[in-house]
């Protein structure tokens, strides 16, 4: 049954759209989904970091069925219930003066509306990102996405005005230095950007991603972010956070930008919000939201009903079930386990993140990226029962994703099974490196 459907996809579907394994599932519950044939994996993926609150949780299911059996569908044609009902829950947990929204179906979305507010807001051209970003696929998005060439190849031109800094990847700095003892020249480039290439009058935005996800499970200093909304606030550029990855729990608060003291102007939702419902969200202060007039941006599905009561549902169980507390808590046991794994595995380079999104970068001997060790590991922990996926520009971090309100049994039998699988390939690279 595999087979077929595999191949019956492979004929129909483009190869365009990458799958991370060939399994075929039909059911998944909380941190596990199981196969056509009845195997049962683990899914610290969760479907991306999208089921944040684990598969198919009762509360979202329920609150998705008694949506359906009332309204499916407006189009913006009219008012309903659950749309309020989600921007009040939003209000309530977003960062700072946030308290206005506008709904998409995916991230790219909700990226390309944040820098249309931004330009039609601040009349500049000028957009501000970062090396290693990934903000979506689309023609916008991927003009200030350079995570991997492939996003950009065959499409420029791309959207002009778009200006790039080193992100602040302290385990491979950009200018070779240490962390204890660097001057921060990833500051200075950005100021350089401003004093060289273009006016931060000309500017509309700074995007940034809090902790890089397709990047490479980035975490940068707080003072790097911190300089970000102070630059912005100095020269009247609108700070947008892309928090499409790291919102709704994923780093043990409702937004990573919690861990660094800052209230950005403009905030990127999506992934968790609507426990894999396609529904995003962009939110900005009513000062800034009522800047853009009527008809200046628009959508035919976003803030679908079903979605956006998904979405409350998916709020309400984490704030009820305190899985904030819960990701915190595990969190600590998690990077205990992975910093000794590393100790004693040399191709783990470095273990890195916030909350249970973990990255786990892998090396050869020589310190460069080893890609082929990351494949290596994710396929030892398929075969032994659990789904992990990779990132990084260089392919070579796995991305360690469990759902926020992971038990702790299932959050050990997932690091096991991770240290079974990087103690048999580092012996493997071991033998190679001395054959």
């Amino acid at each position: 049954m595999r087979v077929n459907i595999v191949k019956r996809a492979k004929k129909l579907l483009t190869p365009a759209l990458g799958w991370d394994t060939e399994l075929v599932i039909r059911r998944g519950r909380g941190a596990e989904v199981e196969t056509k044939t009845g195997k049962k994996y683990l899914d610290f993926s969760c479907g991306t970091a999208t089921t944040n609150i684990g598969h198919c949780h009762p509360k979202v299911v329920a609150a998705a069925k008694h949506q359906m059996n009332n309204l499916i569908h407006t189009g913006g044609v009219y008012f309903y219930d659950s749309i309020v009902k989600l921007s009040e829950e939003l209000k309530a947990i977003t960062p700072g003066a946030i308290d206005m929204f506008f709904f998409s179906n995916s991230g790219a979305e909700a990226v390309e509306g944040a820098m249309k507010l931004a330009k039609s807001v601040t009349h500049r051209p000028a957009i501000l990102s970062f090396r290693g970003a990934f903000h979506g696929r689309t023609l916008g998005c991927v003009s200030i996405t350079s995570s991997k060439v492939k996003y950009r190849k065959n499409y420029e031109p791309l959207l002009p005005s778009v200006y790039r800094a080193p992100y602040a990847y302290c385990y491979r700095c950009p200018y070779g230095q240490h962390r204890e003892s660097c001057a921060f020249e990833c500051i200075q480039f950005v100021r350089d950007i401003f004093k060289q290439e273009v006016h931060p009058e000309q500017t509309a935005a700074i995007i940034f991603e809090p902790v890089q996800g397709e990047g490479g499970y980035i975490v940068p200093p707080a003072e790097f972010v911190r300089f970000l909304r102070k630059l912005s606030l100095e020269h009247g550029i609108m700070l947008i956070a892309d928090e499409v990855q790291t919102g709704f729990g994923r780093t043990g608060k409702w937004f990573a930008c919690e861990h660094f003291g800052i209230e950005p102007d403009i905030i990127v939702m999506a992934k968790g919000i609507a426990s894999g419902f396609p529904l995003s969200a962009l939110g900005a202060s009513s000062k800034i939201m009522k800047q853009w007039t009527p008809g200046a941006h628009g959508t035919t599905f976003g803030g679908n009903p079903i979605s956006c009561a998904a979405a409350t549902a998916t709020i309400r169980a984490i704030r009820d079930e305190k899985m904030l507390e819960n990701c915190e808590a595990l969190s600590v046991g998690a990077f205990s386990r992975l910093e000794k794994m590393k100790h004693d595995n040399p191709i783990v380079g470095d273990v890195r993140g916030l909350g249970l999104m973990i990255g786990v970068e892998f090396i050869d001997k020589d310190g460069a990226p080893s890609a082929t060790a990351t494949d290596k590991v994710l396929e030892r922990c398929l075969e032994a029962g659990l789904i992990l996926i990779s990132c990084g520009t260089n392919g070579n971090v796995i991305r360690f994703i469990p759902p926020i309100n992971v038990t702790p049994d299932q959050l050990r039998r997932g690091l096991d099974i991770f240290e079974m699988a990087l103690q048999s390939v580092t012996e493997e690279e071991l033998e190679v490196a001395h054959a």
